[in-house]
């Protein structure tokens, strides 16, 4: 293998050899795919927590209840988008971008009963609370501007009682019950545990060079391209970002170049502050 990235690529073998060591692989795959049906099952076997159905949010047409979000569905799964109060479009959450950019047909999840929405906290780990109202509106203007279509919430006035005992500001995804007009917890997660979500790296994962991340084993030549999650520039060249802060969510770039708006209404600054700034915001 060469030594250099622009002609790393893997080794070349005639195609019995190339079948023979595939096969070695599918097996190891069919067993992880085996394992996750396994903890799936698992899942299904957890005990929930109630939580009070009663808690409020902000919607677009004023305030409602966890409940109220249900849209009279059985089940919901509701995740926590990062936000950062009072901020311009660029530096709001590349990871919570990166996942809400892969949500599109809902009708799949309907046809079991399951609602989707956006439970938006109103700050991030490194920020404090905005004024409720304003981020809230905020991040709706961020929705119009990406594009998205889920509903939409603001988690501000109960974050505390929804996250007890979790870190208030961080992405959470969490699964709820509905038996009635009582509402139960049944499963969160957080992290990479919201890859659930997306799609893009699971399918970077099968290719030769995978996500091109630097945290991932792969060959000493192979290309490093830090985060995809944000990125200096859009099409063609997506220039990537290998130091923080800068750049912008990699998903704005395309509605930047349609002539959408990104203008929040944010009081804030426009450029990152290194000192407060997101750095590793997923």
């Amino acid at each position: 293998m060469s030594g250099k990235p622009s002609d790393a690529r893997p080794s070349v073998v005639d195609r019995g050899t190339f079948e023979q060591q595939l096969e070695a692989l599918r097996a190891r795959e069919k067993a992880h795919t085996r394992e996750g049906d396994a903890i799936a099952a698992a899942r299904r076997r957890l005990p929930m927590v109630e939580v009070a159905a009663d808690n409020p949010l902000l919607g677009p047409d004023g305030p409602v209840t966890l409940l109220d979000a249900f849209e009279g569905r059985r089940q919901m799964i509701a995740y926590y988008f990062m936000w950062w109060p009072g901020r311009p479009a660029a530096e709001q959450c590349e990871g919570c971008t990166w996942v809400m950019s892969h949500v599109g047909e809902l009708a799949y999840l309907h046809s079991r009963d399951i609602t989707f929405a956006v439970l938006c906290q109103g700050r991030n780990t490194a920020y404090g609370f905005g004024d409720a109202r304003t981020s809230y509106e905020e991040s709706l203007r961020y929705r119009a501007f990406m594009g998205w279509t889920m509903p939409w919430y603001s988690a501000q006035p109960s974050l505390e009682s929804l996250l007890v005992g979790r870190e208030l500001g961080l992405f959470h995804l969490v699964c709820y019950l509905r038996d009635g007009d009582r509402v139960f917890e049944t499963y969160w997660t957080k992290r990479r545990g919201a890859e659930a979500v997306d799609y893009s790296y699971a399918l970077m994962d099968l290719t030769a060079f995978g996500r091109q991340e630097g945290w991932e084993d792969s060959p000493v030549d192979w290309p490093r391209l830090g985060h995809a999650t944000r990125t200096l520039g859009g099409a063609p060249d997506w220039p990537p970002l290998r130091e923080w802060p800068g750049g912008r969510p990699t998903a704005q770039w395309p509605r930047l170049d349609a002539g959408r708006s990104d203008d929040l209404g944010a009081t804030g600054s426009t450029g990152i502050d290194p000192a407060t700034g997101p750095g590793h915001c997923h």
